[in-house]
């Protein structure tokens, strides 16, 4: 007969006899086990540059190349801030009394070629008529500026080194920054002299943070302050992530954001001064908007994200791809795009006559692109020229608006007509309350096409009724001769 052993209830039955056992109780030993085998101990640090986290070979390799930038500017300043108001020089017929004064702006610079090369910021050195350049040896060099881009706000200088190398900080790829990387500031703040903070990458795409057509920044929270500007924000193996130039603060110090011009959009600035073209940057042809989730819903797009297409240049890049006006560029090469300064950035990071990648969707469908790129064309011509004689417009300069003309004025694309592009101090121009982006469209009823139709109007009366139109907004002036 056979054993069936039975669990159950503490008994067993063999044979038919049933045998009491005793129930398998908590308190019972538990089985014996072998212990673990034990690990060994680590072994302790053999030097202190085991025991200790440090960046000093990173900083004493790129320190020599970060550079002190001094921007010293003549400014005629009045005496009497009471001739500021006009009813005052009006009333007492006075003319305002005249001083000049020394300015001096202060920043930081990034060597990037040997033979002088240097890569700022442009409101460091912008209106700036003598600029000088300290290494952190402490020797000074005159530098002259070889290109000032207020669009991209980078500027590039050149020092005469006599021949000797300096040092340099190589380009890092600012696409492969991630949030969460590690980075330096290197550069002179308050010109206490050369400082080094330490942060991380806090966000990439950054874009509300100046009006440049092409704002694209890594913001950090390494300490950049007042000087810091044009400094290198560089990656723990050494290398250039971008181009210290802003931080957000209401009292004017530190608080830990700060944001910095992608090395990329700063290695394509440079290419174009070395190739001697100037900063050339590929255009798409379009202008845009965010797609907000009410966008979306109303596109039916799935969620919201890239770029409304709102205005097309016929024959430009888009236009030539296939690309209409109501559609939505997601991505360029693969990379996300949320509004039109992103998309702007990621296109001027390629050169003119390059092809990208572009998905674009179209209500539910969608499609991948090729777009090749080329720089905004100047039809008609600009035809600048400074208006003379007494007319409302004396001492203004103006020019045929184009799409290149436009985005140098960040103005609309399809921009067309004469625009305003600088107004001399003291002029009749400035008198009338002339700014450089008025468009002139009409002039006693006349409607302004080119630069042409502007000076004759001008020349051919003495009372002049002008339509202006500034920021989308139009404007009657009255003028008598």
């Amino acid at each position: 007969m056979k054993t069936i052993p039975i669990w159950a209830a503490g008994m067993m039955v063999v044979a038919g006899i049933a045998l009491t056992v005793p129930a398998m109780a908590q308190s019972a030993a538990p089985p014996t086990r072998l212990a673990p085998p034990l690990k060994p101990m680590p072994a302790p640090p053999a030097s202190m540059g085991q025991v200790q986290l440090t960046f000093a070979p990173v900083v004493k390799r790129i320190a020599p190349a970060v550079v002190n930038v001094y921007a010293r500017s003549v400014a005629q300043v009045q005496v009497n801030p009471l001739f500021n108001d006009p009813l005052f020089a009006q009333l007492f017929g006075a003319s305002p009394e005249m001083r000049q004064r020394v300015q001096q702006s202060l920043g930081s610079g990034v060597i990037v070629r040997a033979d002088g090369l240097i890569i700022t910021n442009n409101h460091v050195v912008e209106g700036g008529t003598d600029i000088v350049v300290a290494l952190s040896d402490k020797r000074e060099f005159k530098a002259k500026v070889l290109q000032a881009d207020p669009r991209t706000d980078l500027a590039v200088l050149k020092i005469d080194t006599r021949g000797e190398r300096l040092p340099v900080v190589p380009f890092a790829d600012s696409d492969q920054v991630q949030v969460g990387d590690l980075v330096l500031a290197i550069g002179d703040p308050f010109g206490v002299g050369q400082t080094v903070t330490m942060g991380i990458v806090s966000a990439l795409a950054r874009t509300q943070v100046s009006a440049s057509d092409y704002q694209f920044f890594i913001q950090t929270d390494a300490a950049i302050n007042p000087g810091n500007s044009g400094g290198a924000l560089v990656t723990t193996d050494g290398k250039l992530a971008g181009i210290n130039t802003a931080i957000y603060s209401r009292s004017g110090g530190n608080i830990g954001i700060g944001f910095a011009i992608p090395a990329n959009l700063a290695r394509r600035v440079v290419e174009g001064v070395e190739g001697g073209q100037g900063v050339r940057l590929a255009w798409i042809g379009a202008t845009g908007q965010s797609v907000t989730n009410a966008i979306a819903g109303s596109l039916g797009l799935p969620r919201p994200g890239g770029v409304l297409i709102k205005d097309i240049y016929p024959g430009g890049p888009l236009s030539n791809a296939g690309v209409k006006s109501g559609d939505v560029v997601a991505s360029v090469d693969g990379i996300s795009v949320d509004d039109m300064q992103s998309l702007n950035y990621r296109i001027a990071t390629h050169r003119p006559g390059e092809t990208v990648k572009a998905h674009v969707e179209s209500g539910k469908t969608a499609r991948d692109v090729s777009v090749t790129l080329a720089l905004p064309p100047e039809n008609p011509p600009r035809e600048a020229q400074t208006i003379l004689g007494r007319n409302p417009l004396g001492g203004a300069k103006v020019e045929n608006l184009s799409p290149a003309a436009a985005l140098d004025l960040q103005m609309d694309l399809l921009a067309r007509g004469v625009a305003v592009v600088a107004v001399d101090d003291n002029s009749l121009a400035q008198r009338q309350g002339f700014q450089p982006g008025d468009i002139v469209r009409s002039v006693n009823g006349s409607a302004i096409a080119r630069v042409g139709d502007l000076t004759r109007a001008l020349n051919a009366a003495n009372h002049w009724d002008m339509v202006i139109e500034r920021g989308g907004r139009r404007m009657s002036l009255a003028v008598d001769g």
